[in-house]
């Protein structure tokens, strides 16, 4: 199984990636297979760059896990994927995959993310540092909804 990082520690994935020619057991479902789910309770399923949150909103309870990909590092429709689905209350595993790096992790845990399986398995060591590069951030985002200027007393 492949190797990543959840809620702050390394760990072994319970999904297997997307297979986009046909779903399989293990394999997390792409949109088009999971839309053909008569029910969607306790599914799991990936979004591509273009595929957009909409299909997911009336379902976000019976989803166990959203899967977002980053095809490259510079596509970053995957952050505003991430925050629009926390907003509308997806409370599940929030996993970004693909090509992002590890700069961007403490942008995507402030968009919700909560997961992260990179395409290079290697970099996971290392990636646990770009968790928590700063104690406090002073604009608000979805962990912390209140900008830092609100919460001083």
């Amino acid at each position: 199984m492949p190797r990543l990082i959840k809620d702050g520690a390394i760990v072994d994935s319970d999904w297997l990636p997307a297979n986009p020619e046909r779903p399989t057991p293990g394999h997390i479902l792409s949109l088009d297979q999971w839309l053909e789910l008569d029910d969607k309770s306790g599914s799991v399923v990936q979004l591509e760059p273009g595929d957009g949150v909409t299909p997911l909103l009336d379902h976000l309870d019976d989803l166990d896990l959203v899967a977002v990909n980053f095809p490259a590092f510079t596509d970053g429709r995957g952050f505003s994927y991430g925050r629009e689905l926390r907003e509308r209350g997806f409370a599940g595993e929030l996993r970004a995959v693909g090509e992002f790096i590890r700069d961007q992790l403490d942008y995507l845990q402030r968009c919700g993310f909560n997961a992260f399986q990179f395409a290079n398995e290697s970099q996971l060591d290392a990636a646990l540092d770009g968790l928590t590069p700063f104690s406090e951030h002073y604009q608000a985002d979805v962990r912390q909804p209140v900008p830092l200027f609100r919460r001083r007393s």
